[in-house]
């Protein structure tokens, strides 16, 4: 994996660059769809790659642990054999879903117990199973097992967390050492700096991380329900220390303005479930700010789903349309209304791309999301 930087914006820390894979380059400042049991809900991988020019995708260790399950997977060929895409990929370690799972898991220094929340069985997840099994998943980026504290929290409680992450982290690494590509192209793997909205902590955690020498990083433990502020505040310090030759990922983050605004401050990869999530119940972003198809205001609107959009979906479906779709729970009316929304973030990050390499970048950052925040 090699990673170069193309371009530098004089006006913020945002930077453009190359991504290079086994499965392919990819152009930062890039936007990942996620696909968390080996489909992004309702798109077809070809309708990814074409309609919305996804250049990667993401996979969750967790979910695809349980079902199908990493014996499949494996005799598959891996994960993208399984789905149908030749892009590349990348897999969450599943430290964020365990997180999630506040009653039904148990944090230990050998790893975390828990319940699956399909059938109630009982799970190990270590950092060297985590290996182990994003090894048979295949993706040509995975992360760390880390320990992703809840906001807020006690400063002490984020402390021990870190500090096992970090410790999980070297056991990570001696596993990754240990173990071999499954399928004949190589993967890299990214930790992942901790230490909630503490300025010390994500110091120390970061300059712990860059210590690696890894093939990028990524910053976990944000989006978990901090103020923007805090979150960008907490982005920036980190950024600042790690390697600047190597990409760096934001974690689970989030509306078009929080990505705009991350990309200043030197972030290169994002995901989110929001594009996808809130597709499926009606929302659509737009260049204009977001709107609700479910309220009775676009009845009658004949207007494209975004006049300044330049998706296919965007010129051939109306809003009156896509509403109707949604208010009659039709299938159809998710798939459009997901495609528009990935297009949309995909064009987003495409455009600050532009934007940076013409050295505009921080002027039409505060011209745009102003717009981006409107609730229409």
């Amino acid at each position: 994996m090699r990673f170069d930087l193309t371009a530098q914006d004089p006006g913020s820390k945002a930077r453009a660059g190359v991504l290079h894979t086994d499965h392919g380059p990819v152009q930062t400042p890039l936007f990942m769809p996620v696909g968390t049991v080996g489909t992004v809900k309702g798109v077809f991988p070809q309708h990814l790659k074409e309609d919305t020019h996804a250049g990667i995708v993401l996979g969750n260790t967790y979910h695809l642990y349980l079902r199908p399950g990493t014996d499949v997977l494996h005799e598959a060929g891996g994960l993208h054999k399984f789905m149908g895409w030749d892009g590349p990929m990348l897999t969450d370690s599943g430290g964020f879903q365990v997180y999630s799972l506040e009653d039904r898991r148990k944090i230990r220094e050998e790893g975390v117990t828990f319940q699956s929340h399909i059938d109630g069985s009982k799970h190990l997840f270590s950092p060297e199973s985590v290996v182990d099994i994003q090894r048979q998943i295949g993706a040509d980026i995975v992360m760390a097992f880390d320990e992703c504290t809840p906001y807020p929290c006690p400063e002490p409680y984020a402390r021990d967390a870190m500090h096992r992450t970090h410790r999980w982290l070297d056991r990570c690494l001696a596993r990754w050492n240990e173990t071999e590509p499954l399928y004949g192209y190589n993967q890299a793997l990214f930790p992942i700096v901790q230490g909630s909205v503490y300025p010390d902590l994500r110091k120390e955690s970061a300059d712990a991380v860059a210590e690696k020498g890894a093939w990028g990083n990524a910053i976990g433990g944000l989006s978990v329900g901090e103020p923007h502020d805090e979150m960008y505040a907490m982005c920036e310090l980190v950024c600042d220390r790690l390697p600047a030759d190597r990409p760096r990922y934001l974690m689970g983050v989030g509306t078009p303005a929080n990505i705009l605004e991350n990309i200043a401050l030197g972030v290169d990869l994002f995901d989110c479930v929001m594009p996808t999530r809130n597709a499926r119940n009606g929302q659509l972003f737009t260049w204009e700010g977001t709107l609700n198809l479910r309220n009775a205001k676009w009845a009658h609107d004949f207007t494209p789903l975004d006049p300044a959009g330049t998706s296919f979906v965007d010129q051939s479906f109306t809003r009156a349309y896509l509403r109707h779709l949604i208010h009659a729970d039709e299938s159809l009316g998710k798939q459009i209304a997901t495609l528009h929304n990935l297009r949309f973030y995909l064009e987003l990050v495409e455009t600050a791309r532009q934007k940076i390499t013409e050295g505009t970048f921080a002027a039409w950052k505060n011209q745009v999301v102003p717009k981006l925040q409107q609730r229409l």
